[in-house]
């Protein structure tokens, strides 16, 4: 497998937590993103998707900005005090978001990061199969309603329905969908 960039947006008020991070994620495997202000975290997160987003609790309470973009496609790393990590990972880990201690050794951030990259492939995969089903329940919407129209117009049974936008899209070599646009124009 080639190795991919990962896009990640990494948000601190600590300059040190900044700079270890920073040396971590090197290009090309890491394209990232840096900001000590959540304000801003929270325009780029809308701006853009990220692969990962590491963003840092400060004394442990500071978990707002996770929760509010835990819903986006991002693999959310949440860094938490030591003393606070039990609490506040219990409270989090209900919106998929993963959180590490602080402060952390390289070894552990590396799996961490590993981790990250797994979960966001898996995420990468479910949204496509996600988008892939709407698409086939919107064409199957789309083709009984076409049937509906047929039914009512036409007389036609339910099968007979069927038969038609199957042959139809047969002989002229289109999609189901298409004879069904079709049909709906016309009978509409």
């Amino acid at each position: 497998m080639e190795a991919e960039s990962h896009s990640v947006l990494l948000v601190s008020r600590d300059s040190k937590i900044i700079s270890q991070i920073s040396a971590f994620l090197v290009p090309p495997l890491f394209e990232l993103t840096t900001t000590s202000d959540f304000n801003e975290a929270r325009r780029l997160a809308t701006e853009r998707t990220f692969n990962i987003v590491i963003a840092d609790s400060g004394d442990g309470y500071d978990t707002d900005f996770a929760m509010n973009i835990a819903e986006s496609y991002s693999t959310i790393l949440l860094l938490v005090p030591s003393e606070h990590f039990d609490e506040i990972s219990y409270r989090v880990e209900g919106y998929g978001i993963l959180t590490i201690t602080k402060p952390f050794e390289p070894f552990y951030f590396y799996n961490i990061m590993k981790i990250a990259i797994a979960v966001q492939y898996k995420v990468q995969v479910l949204s496509s199969q996600t988008t892939k089903l709407k698409v086939k329940m919107e064409e199957i919407k789309q083709v009984n309603r076409a049937k509906m129209l047929l039914m009512q117009n036409m007389n036609m049974s339910e099968q007979e329905a069927h038969r038609y936008i199957e042959k139809e899209a047969m002989d002229r070599g289109m999609k189901r969908i298409a004879i069904s646009e079709e049909i709906i124009k016309t009978y509409g």
